[in-house]
């Protein structure tokens, strides 16, 4: 279980099942809906072994990591590689008979992409990494309408820029607060390359960019007032959880005082909440 991340993916499907009640303009089918979270399950979990397997040398050596089961001993390297592989294996079968070929496809892309581009590439190479890498994250509000649609749309684009631009102003905070243990191992996470300030602007950017494409669903004619609502209303806590983390950071505030996490916490309020309100905006219109 530990080598699944399961709080990693219960995001992932948090931001999975919404989309199929958007999809469904209602409640979709049931059946369809547990198989879609078990093979993201599935396909996610063999995505967080694979990359366990790889970053073992470096989890050694990092505090809020060295506690994983590959660093422990719990779990041997080739046990681990085994059971990644019969996962990515499995969670594509599952989702192809299951579910349709379409979400087996984008399931599949979205570990390949994890493992090798962010894990392999990205992740000891540019400050970048999470930006980019976050490309895999985005994946299930694709997968969630597909499994509905057996297609993509310009729904699923826009939710999928929204998780897209999330991703880097969700992570960066833990990455300041973790900022020893990447420089430690020589991870360029964006705090280690540069200082807070640039850090805390480019949060802001982000968070500017994310809240704006969340709002446009409702011109589009996807969503109605109540997503709306909830999207404003969440957005602009978020902005001002943002900005109160740059003007901290311009003020050269660091330690404890900086409240760095405060952001890191309301990000996974955020999702969740602009989630829900998308499955339940069916029902209100």
């Amino acid at each position: 279980m530990a080598l699944t991340k399961p709080r990693v993916i219960e995001l992932l499907l948090m931001t999975t099942v919404p989309v199929m009640f958007l999809a469904a303009g209602g409640v979709p089918d049931l059946g369809l809906v547990l198989a879609t979270c078990i093979g993201g399950y599935l396909s996610a979990g063999g995505a967080a072994a694979f990359n366990m397997y790889i970053d073992r040398d470096i989890d050694a050596l990092m505090d809020r990591t060295s506690q994983r089961p590959l660093v422990t001993g719990m779990v041997s390297p080739r046990e681990c590689l085994v059971f990644a592989s019969a996962l990515a294996v499995g969670s594509t079968a599952w989702f192809w008979f299951l579910v349709n070929p379409l979400s087996a496809m984008l399931s599949l892309g979205a570990l390949l992409f994890y493992v090798v581009v962010y894990t392999m590439i990205l992740k000891r190479r540019t400050a970048q990494n999470i930006v980019w890498g976050g490309i895999a994250g985005c994946m299930p509000v694709f997968i969630g309408w597909s499994a509905v649609t057996n297609t993509v749309s310009w729904a699923s684009a826009i939710l999928f820029l929204v998780i897209f631009f999330w991703t880097p102003p969700h992570y960066w905070p833990l990455s300041m607060k973790a900022k020893d243990d990447y420089e430690r191992v020589g991870v360029p996470m964006l705090p280690v390359v540069a200082g807070n300030k640039a850090v805390a602007r480019q949060i802001v950017a982000y968070s500017w960019v994310m809240v704006l494409v969340s709002l446009l669903l409702q011109p589009l004619g996807y969503t109605g007032w109540f997503y709306t609502a909830v999207a404003v209303l969440c957005g602009g806590f978020w902005l001002i959880e943002a900005h109160g983390l740059q003007s901290r950071a311009k003020a050269g505030i660091t330690g404890p005082k900086l409240k760095e996490m405060r952001l890191f916490h309301w990000s996974i309020t955020y999702v969740s909440l602009l989630f829900v309100a998308l499955a339940v905006d069916p029902f209100l219109r």
